[in-house]
């Protein structure tokens, strides 16, 4: 029988290898990697890039191959608000004023070591409250 820290082990594994996959694509199409993982309280972004003259805020989702629902899914009214709040606190602490745009990053991993990858770009815009 698994336990639940085995459970949790094997999700962060699986969302480091997304965030992986996710760097790698946003580098080859000419972004900037500013952060990786910047926390804010217990709350978190991703990845922050820059391309241009625009800041991207990117949640990554991952899943493996067959989950019932689709990454993107996972990225909820609650979850949305709260990137928001980090990336405002990110903004803020490196003070940095330029437009902002959120976009999710999906990816699939499939068993035959391969993935498929989707880029959500303006995937929401942040809730006025």
């Amino acid at each position: 029988m698994r336990n639940e820290s085995e459970d949790r082990t094997e999700q962060d594994d699986l969302g480091r290898k997304g965030e992986g996959i996710a760097r790698e694509y946003l580098v080859e199409n000419g972004f900037s990697i500013l952060d990786i993982n910047w926390h804010y309280g217990h709350k978190e972004i991703d990845i922050v890039a820059r391309k241009g003259e625009e800041i991207v805020v990117v949640e990554v989702k991952t899943r493996e191959e067959n989950y019932a629902v689709e990454p993107w899914d996972a990225v909820t009214t609650s979850k949305i608000r709260n990137i928001v709040e980090v990336a405002d606190a990110w903004l803020r602490v490196h003070k940095v004023d330029l437009e902002t745009r959120f976009d999710v990053i999906s990816i699939v991993l499939k068993k035959d070591g391969s993935h498929l990858l989707e880029h959500f770009e303006g995937a929401f815009i942040p809730p006025v409250n």
